[in-house]
């Protein structure tokens, strides 16, 4: 059997592959690396073209275990989810599921495009991802599932799509890189269709699950009580907690520590706490409330996702956008720069959908909106 470090060194080579295969999606990775720890779900939320489905089918290839992938739409059925049933036993007068190659035999679960669920397999899904238990009529059996990755480019307005929303622990928004990336971005997908399957550093699913029995043994008693202080801040933030999530989410933290290689949990490891956000507007509240008792962590191997901050700062997203309008109004400009503009102008206005205080937004929106405006009007002068 592996030493506890050996096992997370597997782990961390594993995401560390990923990190080095998509660029910019440092963080996502790394949340799944601690939702596979502490066997909590993921959901990915971002427009189309993202890298969502292409990071997890990666994590798949790495994982020696079955991964069970389907794009939802409102007509799913539960056969194609969970099988058929078995016709040797259905003339037998038993309702059993033949699940083989089907969800409830798989390792990794991905459900892309979420909230087209149906009430026809809401409810088996809802149990499957909560309570990791497949049920169909009489028949009710555990499932091995280690993790359910969730995707979608829109957030559940539907009451009932809201209860699946919320068997997702952890929501990640995953955005396109900044256009300086790009370069990154293209020379990482280039090198990707050359690689081949002996290349890929893989991590065995009892591993995992190892990792997992490992978790149980964290210390949590040093941040207990600033715990139960973001809890209740939260909450008077008008952030629902409940005390399921709660206790729940008591296993990210633990496992924020495990994957550094303590063996006791310390402040920093409640930066967990800013991905159980449920809609847009709660995310520069989360983050502001867990960075404000964070920031004093003066402990040594903090994880390197901790400090890292998920809102757009206003200032510099200004700075920014008044950087690209001098250089759009410059006579020197070439058309080519102008398009590398275009695109990271895109970007910023993208950026500026998370800004939740409106005067803010409004003040970063007055040179992106000129700067629109000039390329709109360059357009009709041209035609």
């Amino acid at each position: 059997m592996l030493r506890k470090n050996e096992k997370i060194d597997q782990l961390q080579d594993v995401l560390n592959h990923i990190k080095n295969t998509f660029v910019g999606k440092d963080q996502i990775i790394d949340l799944l690396g601690i939702c596979l720890i502490a066997q909590e779900n993921l959901f990915l939320y971002g427009p189309p073209g993202t890298a969502k489905s292409a990071i997890v089918k990666e994590l798949s290839k790495t994982l020696k275990g079955k991964t069970f992938e389907y794009l939802l739409t409102r007509f799913t059925e539960p056969n194609e989810l969970y099988g058929p049933f078995d016709i040797r036993k259905l003339k037998e007068g038993d309702l059993i599921t033949n699940t083989e190659g089907m969800l409830p035999e798989a390792t990794l679960i991905f459900l892309d495009e979420l909230f087209n669920a149906n009430s026809a397999i809401l409810n088996s899904l809802l149990m499957i991802l909560n309570e990791k238990v497949f049920k169909r009529g009489k028949e009710t059996r555990k499932i091995p599932a280690l993790i359910s990755v969730g995707a979608s480019n829109n957030l559940p307005e539907d009451e009932a799509l809201q209860a699946l929303f919320d068997r997702f622990l952890v929501r990640v928004k995953c955005d396109n890189v900044a256009s300086e990336l790009l370069e990154n971005v293209l020379n990482a997908g280039w090198k990707l269709q050359q690689m081949t399957t002996k290349e890929i550093p893989s991590i065995e699913v009892s591993v995992i699950k190892e990792l997992q029995e490992d978790l149980l043994s964290i210390d949590l008693t040093p941040i207990r009580k600033p715990y139960i202080d973001i809890v209740s801040r939260l909450r008077n933030a008008g952030i629902s907690v409940s005390d399921r999530r709660a206790v729940k989410l008591q296993r990210l933290v633990a496992a924020s520590a495990l994957i550094c290689k303590r063996e006791k949990a310390i402040l920093s490891d409640l930066w967990v706490f800013k991905f159980t956000w449920e809609n847009n507007e709660q995310r520069e509240i989360l983050n502001n409330i867990v960075e404000s008792i964070i920031k004093n962590d003066t402990e040594d191997l903090q994880h390197p996702r901790s400090m890292e901050s998920n809102i757009p700062d206003p200032d510099e997203l200004y700075k920014d956008a008044e950087t690209l309008l001098e250089k759009w109004k410059n006579p020197d400009t070439t058309t080519t720069e102008k398009a590398v503009i275009k695109d990271k102008l895109r970007n910023l206005t993208g950026r500026c959908d998370w800004i939740s205080n409106i005067d803010k937004r409004e003040y970063v929106l007055r040179p992106i909106n000129e700067l629109w405006e000039l390329i709109i009007n360059t357009k009709e002068i041209t035609n």
